[in-house]
């Protein structure tokens, strides 16, 4: 069992046999398609759980989707944080897209070996998107305006959740400037609250819900 996999069962002691047996397969088959497509650097591999699938799974602690909803992850690059959420939510649509085809095959590689029925992916670039979906999820990609203009239309408009339909982002830093525009609507959920490695001190998930561009 790879080194930092367990800080995956302390913080979620309620996942299930199955659940822990992708998570922990996961490992290998990201080493063997980097291997072949190099998508994650050396030195993050060496810290795979910590540095992409817990920090994926930090959005399941701001939210639970409910069974049949749908979720966009735009920019997936190798599947995060749609592969480790598509584990966690087997009952909630993931589509992952990317606008790099070699990234699209590993994630299309590591959802067929993990046989994991709930996630579809495109090499597409967001803006020629058509399909709505309940939430957009994102790590660190590009700027929130261009996110936005890139996505909005892609909201549904009808809310089944506590929170709004939106967009749930991991980022990190300083993030005034960038949000600046939207910071009444913001919430920001620093991810040092859920987990307690150094590596999340300065992370957050980011949550902006969907709105009549007057009120953003």
């Amino acid at each position: 069992m790879p080194k930092d996999f367990p800080s995956i069962a302390h913080y979620f002691p309620e996942l299930t046999t199955g659940q822990v047996a992708r998570f922990t397969r996961l490992v290998d088959v990201y080493n063997f398609w980097n291997a072949q497509i190099n998508v994650i650097s050396r030195k993050d591999m060496d810290n795979f759980y910590l540095h992409h699938v817990l920090h994926s799974l930090a959005i399941s602690q701001v939210i639970k989707f409910k069974p049949g909803s749908e979720i966009l992850d735009v920019g997936t690059g190798g599947g995060f944080p749609g592969i480790p959420l598509a584990i966690m939510f087997p009952d909630v649509k993931f589509h992952l897209v990317d606008s790099i085809g070699k990234k699209i095959k590993v994630v299309s590689e590591v959802a067929n070996a993990l046989q994991l029925k709930n996630v579809t992916w495109q090499q597409v670039r967001a803006d020629e998107m058509r399909h709505q979906y309940d939430f957009i999820v994102s790590r660190a990609v590009g700027q929130w305006n261009d996110l936005h203009s890139w996505t909005a239309r892609l909201l549904k408009k009808k809310s089944e959740h506590e929170l709004a339909n939106g967009w749930i982002l991991l980022k990190g830093g300083d993030l005034k400037d960038e949000f600046r525009l939207v910071t009444r609507k913001m919430v920001e959920y620093p991810i040092s609250n859920y987990f307690k490695e150094d590596f999340f001190e300065t992370k957050k998930v980011i949550y902006i819900p969907n709105a009549p561009a007057s009120e953003r």
